[in-house]
């Protein structure tokens, strides 16, 4: 699978997770107080880009190491702007044991690249653009992703979730954290294409 500059710039935005807002405007597991919310024991600066905040983070070693092993870190500079449903380590976690060790080989490049890719959307979509397509939409936004696959982005009791091509299901648990190339939405499971 060969990656555009762009595409490959998209699938290391996966580098970076936090946030500040809940879907509905909440405040939601940061101080929105601050101008610089903490992701992983670390500030997030608006004014740097993904690769300049992510590595800070330490709530996202797993996906940090996972765009290393796809060679995607040299594209991370790129100027978006990029919607990135982001991982973290304990989303990570949840995943068969053994299956993030095999995809980080050499030889599942191309797998793992698919995955990355899979959680990033073209352009910038804040929690209010994402609940304003849904509700648009009969309750239900879908996504086309870098990967070229389809993410559904939708809400109930005031809580939002991405539901993957498998049918699985995360939820967003931080949203709108404010990047120079993008915004990321922490989600707290592992989106599968299908």
């Amino acid at each position: 699978m060969k990656l555009s500059k762009h595409s490959a710039s998209l699938a290391a935005v996966l580098l970076l997770v936090g946030g500040c807002a809940s879907m509905d405007g909440e405040p939601m597991a940061a101080d929105t107080a601050t101008a610089n919310p903490m992701v992983g024991g670390a500030a997030m600066y608006p004014t740097k880009n993904i690769v300049e905040n992510a590595i800070n983070s330490k709530d996202h070693t797993t996906l940090v190491a996972a765009v290393k092993a796809a060679g995607l870190v040299d594209t991370l500079m790129g100027p978006g702007p990029f919607t990135v449903f982001a991982p973290t380590n304990a989303a990570f976690d949840k995943l068969p044991a053994g299956t993030v060790d095999t995809l980080v080989k050499p030889e599942n490049k191309a797998t793992l690249t698919t995955v990355l890719t899979y959680h990033v959307v073209a352009g910038t979509m804040t929690a209010a653009d994402l609940a304003a397509a849904a509700q648009a939409n009969g309750g239900k936004a879908t996504l086309t992703t870098v990967q070229g696959g389809k993410l559904t982005v939708w809400g109930r009791d005031g809580k939002w979730y991405v539901t993957d091509a498998k049918g699985g299901q995360a939820q967003i648990t931080i949203a709108d954290v404010m990047q120079s190339n993008g915004v990321i939405h922490v989600v707290d499971t592992v989106l599968m294409p299908g």
